[in-house]
């Protein structure tokens, strides 16, 4: 179908797309774009599910792609274009050809990125392995992925809820993660919170709102702090500008759960920045120059300073970091920095490109090689995969040396094992511990800023499951878990041999059938564990003999018929019949029959709003939207939620729900309440306990209600019970 767009609203906005960009593409360039795009687009359906006009919406991704990430023409090209290659509406060659411009590469990318998402829009565990694979190939790619999901979450509240809810938890496990990793912080920022504006809409409007009511006094207090600031840098004779800005909603709402406090008891709820526009070589003195006119001015908190002048972050961002005590006594964020490393810290790994000549490798490649390594590895399952690639995502770093000086770059809580492994695995599976700063320490040293290291090793020491607990980094758990399957081959291998050997000189035919039997017999869960434990003693070869011999009996007196075995048929037990239950939950795409359990932690009740989480155990949870725990849950573990809604009716089904109460103190209060639950018939009570201190009580009372409607109408009623002051559900 021809997609039908607003001709005038295009216009106007590829006209200030030229306007703010027009020095990119030369004029001859801007007509081929038109025209391209007034032959073809109109005919071409797009893969992107969104609301707006096509066109509209690939310009706005582009100024994104130039403006915000800071890719230049290649990019923007590819992207415009790959979808019209795709269709065969025009060649690699042909975009090549008329722009000068390699696009092959990212064409190729964004196509196998496409392709991957109209396979599953939940990303299953081996379409998100492969999707990261295409990412890792050319960094690009998740530059201009980025800048799409950064258009598609500002224009979210156009889509349908169900799929509101599915982009916005992506949004906040990988995209907003990848911008981190990329170093686009503005992104990030801006991602994390709108993920939280449609996934938690009640926390974001309530943060939102509080610090509209505090924006006038938060503004005053940043002059004041500014003005004698300005005054005093102002005498270094540089050229800088200084700025309040207020902390992200996202950001505020995780020191609220990480120190479990009040939004009124944060005190950090913003950040003063200062810039300097000085050359290359006077950055790092003048920064530290602007530190100590800051801390002279106002006490500094000397756990609070983050020193990335130093040494930058692997994604290149660079910037001196400090917490002082300003005016009231309350703590101020001072970050110092120059334009250069502004920019960088804005717009990431493509604006460290343009300044490499100045500083080196942003470590970048590092990194996606450190994710080709976790990619690689068929051993991860998709839970251990996904962990590992967000343990890869928001790493710190932590700097240590080797004897001979040279630096190593490690995540910040890394061990000596972690250090071990990062110079080389051979080194890594032999490691007894280290010698630090000239001191023995064991494996599980947590290693600290500037540390020298030396790694101690042993021909004898073996690699073992308590390793994966000492060690950080993704490389080195990956290497542990190849060695200790080697290991485990190599004693299976062993363990097999000696039976052999041993059958062989007893003169019993060794027969694998038999030996797996016997294994299930003793409690191994496979014959290679049953082997292992042969192979180390922990399981007697008399004992294996007399077990093996008493099988073969068995068999050679059994009589053939065709009844089962108990444990054939146990295992074969008829499922019992469903037909005519109504089904209360509907998972997923319209499953049924599915087994859900509902959380104990929000206690969920026909009629709430519900998502469902696949659990370790592979079974379903089933927990309210507002759920304490789901912003935590979306967050790490996003790939594991699952839609589900109610249907069908409630009737016969109970749900307990403990109702919070406070109130004043009053004579007959309690007997007021049971009496009202009492004359109703649907609601049942089962627990009632209250509490009376000072004139005032408090207490919990558990009611057993069929769905929310009813759940609402009774905290009404208890609501309007006199004395009564607040009805809130736990």
């Amino acid at each position: 179908m021809p997609v039908i767009f607003n001709q005038s609203s295009v216009a106007q906005s590829y006209m200030r797309f030229l306007k703010l960009h027009g020095n990119i593409f030369s004029y001859d360039e801007r007509k081929e774009i038109k025209g391209l795009y007034k032959q073809h687009f109109r005919q071409t359906s797009t893969s992107v599910s969104y609301p707006d006009d096509p066109v509209l919406y690939k310009l706005a991704v582009a100024e994104i792609i130039i403006d915000e990430v800071g890719l230049g023409k290649t990019a923007v090209l590819a992207f415009l274009f790959h979808e019209l290659v795709r269709d065969k509406k025009l060649s690699v060659d042909e975009i090549e050809r008329k722009f000068n411009v390699p696009v092959g590469l990212l064409i190729s990318g964004l196509l196998r990125v496409r392709e991957l998402y109209a396979k599953s829009t939940s990303l299953e565990s081996e379409n998100f392995r492969k999707l990261l694979l295409t990412f890792a190939e050319d960094v690009r790619v998740i530059l201009i992925m980025i800048a799409e999901q950064m258009q598609i979450m500002r224009t979210l509240q156009g889509y349908p809820e169900e799929e509101r809810q599915s982009i916005a938890r992506e949004c906040s496990f990988l995209y907003a993660p990848l911008a981190h990793r990329m170093g686009l912080y503005a992104i990030k920022t801006e991602l994390e919170d709108l993920s939280l504006k449609y996934t938690n809409r009640e926390i974001y409007s309530e943060i939102a709102q509080k610090l509209n009511e505090t924006k006038r006094s938060r503004d005053k207090y940043i002059r004041e702090f500014i003005q004698p600031l300005k005054e005093k840098l102002s005498g270094m004779g540089y050229d800088f500008s200084i700025k309040g800005r207020t902390k992200s909603i996202h950001s505020i709402y995780n020191k609220i759960k990480k120190q479990n406090t009040a939004f009124e008891n944060i005190y950090d709820l913003f950040a003063i920045r200062i810039i300097f526009d000085v050359p290359p070589e006077k950055e790092k003195a003048v920064c530290w120059q602007a530190y100590s006119v800051v801390a002279d001015m106002y006490q500094p908190n000397p756990k609070r300073l983050r020193d990335w002048l130093s040494i930058p972050k692997s994604n290149g961002y660079e910037s001196l970091h400090t917490t002082v005590l300003g005016p009231q006594n309350k703590w101020v964020e001072v970050q110092i920095r120059t334009t250069r490393m502004d920019e960088v810290a804005e717009k990431g790994l493509a604006a460290h490109w343009k300044y490499k000549g100045i500083k080196g490798d942003s470590g970048m490649d590092e990194w996606l090689k450190n994710v080709r390594e976790i990619l690689e590895n068929p051993e991860l399952n998709a839970i251990d995969f996904m962990d590992e690639f967000k343990l890869n995502l928001y790493e710190e770093e932590v700097f240590v040396f080797t004897p001979n000086g040279d630096l190593h770059k490690l995540p910040k809580g890394a061990t000596a094992l972690d250090f071990a492994f990062s110079i080389h695995s051979a080194l890594g599976t032999k490691c007894v511990g280290a010698k630090v700063n000239g001191r023995n320490m064991p494996i599980k040293y947590v290693l600290h800023n500037g540390d020298q290291v030396e790694v101690l090793t042993s021909p004898t020491q073996k690699p073992n499951q308590s390793w994966l607990k000492i060690v950080t980094t993704s490389k080195a758990r990956n290497k542990i878990r190849q060695a200790m399957k080697e290991i485990e081959f190599k004693d299976a291998e062993l363990g097999r041999e000696i039976l052999i050997r041993r059958f062989k000189n007893w003169k019993i035919e060794f027969e694998e059938g038999r030996i797996s039997k016997l294994a299930r017999k003793k409690g191994y869960k496979t014959v290679s564990d049953f082997y292992q434990a042969l192979a180390s003693g922990r399981l007697d070869i008399l004992e294996v003999r007399d077990g093996y011999i008493e099988i073969e009996k068995k068999e050679s007196f059994e009589i053939p018929v065709e009844t089962r075995s108990a444990e054939n048929f146990s295992k074969e037990a008829p499922v019992p019949d469903t037909t005519g239950k109504e089904d209360v939950l509907i998972i997923g795409r319209d499953l049924k029959n599915v087994d859900f359990k509902l959380a104990k932690c929000c206690n969920p009740i026909y009629g709430d709003d519900v998502f469902g989480f696949v659990s370790v155990s592979g079974g379903i949870k089933i927990h309210r939207s507002d759920c304490p725990n789901a912003p935590q849950m979306i967050a790490r573990f996003g790939y594991r939620i699952v839609r589900a809604r109610w249907s069908g009716k409630s009737a016969g089904s109970q749900y307990p729900i403990t109702l919070r109460i406070v109130g004043h103190d009053d004579i007959g209060i309690v007997a007021n309440i049971t009496s009202l639950i009492s004359k109703e018939k649907q609601v049942t009570l089962r627990s009632i306990s209250i509490d009376s201190n000072a004139g005032l009580f408090q207490g919990n009372l558990t009611i057993m209600v069929s769905d929310n409607k009813e759940l609402d109408m009774m905290v009404k009623k208890i609501s309007q019970v006199k004395g009564v002051k607040h009805v809130l559900r736990s």
